[in-house]
């Protein structure tokens, strides 16, 4: 059965905030690996908790719009926009697709979904940002295939 991307639905949170931690779990072991374990655990005590609280909060957000890809009626990936008016730009700022769904086409059709939505906004620029480390690798392919120009960017921690 192919996925459907449609509108968040309340009923979706716990699914939907249960697959990004199944997601992103990849995600903090490369950036583990980049950072090394004490300047991680200083960004992110527990990051489990801190992507919790950042889902949860992107899908109360009234100003984002919010899709999910769905397996029937089960939630298997999602995608948060909103809106720059004052600048014209649309912003993808948070997707994931549990990892039993990637390479299927989700991340894709949701990227496709949420750009759509922005240019029908009146948005002149679309923006979506993601990480250099290798845990980030399938997400900048995903953003470059659907057209997005990569602009490299420096960005240096230290521990204190």
């Amino acid at each position: 059965m192919p996925l459907e991307i449609r509108n968040y639905a309340p009923a979706d949170e716990e699914a939907v905030v249960a697959l990004s931690l199944r997601a992103w779990a990849p995600v903090f072991a490369s950036l583990e690996r980049v950072l090394g374990s004490d300047l991680l655990t200083r960004l992110h005590p527990d990051w489990r908790e801190d992507q919790e609280k950042a889902v949860r909060a992107a899908l109360a957000d009234p100003e984002n719009q919010v899709w999910v890809a769905a397996d029937g009626s089960l939630p298997v990936g999602f995608a948060a926009a909103t809106l720059h008016p004052d600048r014209l730009m649309g912003e993808i700022w948070m997707l994931a697709v549990d990892p039993d769904f990637q390479r299927q086409g989700a991340a894709a059709a949701l990227t496709r979904t949420a750009t759509d939505w922005l240019a029908s906004r009146g948005m002149r620029v679309a923006m979506v940002e993601t990480g250099g480390d290798p845990g980030h690798a399938p997400a900048r392919r995903v953003y470059q295939r659907a057209g997005y120009t990569e602009l490299p960017v420096a960005r240096f921690f230290k521990t204190l």
